[in-house]
């Protein structure tokens, strides 16, 4: 009978072609019987094994589970960071400095969740998902608990310093669990889920933060939070598993079953027994050769990192921004006002739902059966377009002192902006990298906090200096820019992804 099959296009890395064929099981030569999905019309891709271990063969209950325990950490990685933009005004009075000045003790944590994403990888590959995973967040419970009792402002800044460094690895380690558990023609929607958990992170933690510090001090407001951290290690320890599954190597050695065996994953003790998976030089010398490719840097280094640049020198500094005249809001009105971004992350997570099965499926009914990986960029214009109106939006509402409506929209706007478009680049980075998720995953994530890391420095002086029309309205004239980089991937992604070919795989 009919069958449908994929195959990857051996012209184009990333691509696949698929073709409606006569099965014919007996022949060595031509095309072979396909496990599909239910129905049994559309293969799966990658095909899984027979081995009930291989996380493509996990039921859906177990999947997701998995799926909710990276989440837990995705949520709190730019949750934790945020969280004490609420707390300045608090901790200033403490310390005796101005609110701007206590500001900058978020920057260098931001700075170095890149530092730590790309650190993170070689550990990454080599040990196993889940132990980072997991070790992350222990770690963050306990540099938050140190940020709580810090006597002084330097040894507050310390601890969120490290809490940054040691948080960021569930933003790394995403794609690649996603890669290890789901099919391709589930990834987008997942995808979707992962960056949906990172994005409203930075919003939903100043939004608590904002009501806690009117009842506890800045102090019980970080135990909190490293509350949230040590309930966050317990779901991974719960519901978390490792995805690191070896295809080729069907007789790996199998890890002791029951507590015993669940612990020695858990720690990562199974990692260091584990054979065959690449040293962490290989993994660093990876890391290095995939990032000056310029179908990895144009949109991350460029449009992912400008667009999150202004996002988050937003998040960080609003409360500066609206608690003075003219809109002089009250501690409540401010944490209020973090519902506006929230709710456009919420409309592009159930936008990006089916947005992206839509491009992919379109673009795989018109061109033959083919599909490129460059399709998915499509789903970036029209976020790009509403980030570029948003920025003028806020910029002019502030200028002219317009109702707070303005400023909520504006920034409503951007937040669905940004992880409309992240999801796009981050699925076309997968399509691109499936081998090498983890350390795609890390440059996505390194440029991302780089551009978070600079605009603190910059952004409330700029609106003081130039005014807050000028300053957004150079913002939005910036962003439009980086839609040329888009356009670059998608005429010569193809060209440059058969021209600059990927290192060996290495899980």
């Amino acid at each position: 009978m009919d069958q449908e099959y994929v195959k990857p296009d051996l012209e184009n890395t990333g691509a696949f072609v698929v073709q409606r064929e006569k099965s014919s099981p007996g022949s060595i030569d031509g095309p072979v019987k396909l496990k599909t999905r239910p129905g049994g019309r559309e293969a799966l891709i990658p095909q899984p094994s027979d081995d009930p271990a291989d996380p493509l063969n996990w039921s859906w209950a177990k999947k997701h589970c998995v799926l909710i325990a990276l989440g837990s950490g995705c949520l709190l990685t730019d949750w934790g960071m945020t969280w004490g933009s609420t707390l300045f005004e608090a901790q200033a009075m403490d310390w005796h400095m101005t609110p701007p000045d206590v500001s900058n003790s978020i920057t260098g944590g931001i700075f170095l969740q890149g530092p730590g994403g790309v650190l993170a990888v070689p550990l990454i590959q080599r040990f196993g998902r889940l132990p980072v995973l997991f070790w992350s967040q222990l770690l963050g419970c306990i540099v938050v608990i140190g940020a709580a009792c810090a006597p002084t402002y330097a040894g507050f800044t310390a601890c969120r310093v490290l809490q940054g460094f040691v948080t960021t690895a569930p933003q790394v380690i995403g794609l690649s669990m996603i890669h290890d558990m789901f099919f391709f023609h589930e990834r987008a929607r997942k995808v979707n889920i992962w960056v949906f958990s990172f994005l409203i992170g930075p919003f939903l933690g100043p939004f608590i933060s904002g009501f806690l510090i009117q009842a506890i001090s800045w102090r019980h407001c970080y135990a909190v939070l490293a509350g949230f951290y040590g309930a966050s290690s317990l779901i991974i320890a719960l519901l978390g598993d490792e995805t690191l599954y070896d295809r080729d190597n069907p007789n790996q050695a199998k890890v002791l079953p029951g507590i015993v065996g669940r612990l020695q994953k858990l720690t990562g003790i199974a990692g260091v027994r584990a054979i065959g998976r690449p040293s962490p030089f290989t993994v660093a010398k990876h890391l290095i050769s995939l990032s000056y490719r310029p179908y990895l840097f144009l949109p991350t280094a460029v449009f992912i990192m400008i667009n999150f640049m202004f996002l988050i020198g937003l998040t960080n500094t609003i409360s500066l921004l609206v608690k003075p005249p003219p809109y002089l809001f009250s501690d409540t009105a401010d944490a209020l006002l973090y519902l506006a971004p929230m709710t456009g992350v919420i409309i592009a997570e159930f936008f990006g739902h089916f947005f992206n099965d839509f491009l992919q499926r379109t673009y795989i009914r018109h061109h033959e059966g083919r599909y490129k990986p460059e399709s998915r960029l499509c789903g970036v214009y029209l976020p790009w377009f509403l980030g570029v109106f948003a920025l003028v939006v806020f910029g002019e509402t502030y200028q002219f002192g317009k109702s707070w409506v303005g400023l909520a929209i504006g920034w409503g706007m951007q937040g669905f902006a940004v992880q409309a478009a992240t999801t796009a680049i981050s699925a076309y980075v997968l399509d691109c990298f499936p081998q090498h998720a983890a350390l795609a995953s890390s440059w996505i994530n390194f440029w991302r906090t780089t551009g978070g890391f600079c605009v603190n420095y910059f952004q409330s002086k700029w609106v003081a200096h130039n005014g807050p029309a000028v300053t957004f309205g150079c913002q939005a004239a910036i962003v439009a820019s980086t839609i040329f980089a888009i356009i670059a991937c998608q005429i010569w992604g193809p060209r440059w992804r058969t021209r600059y070919a990927l290192p060996p795989p290495e899980n």
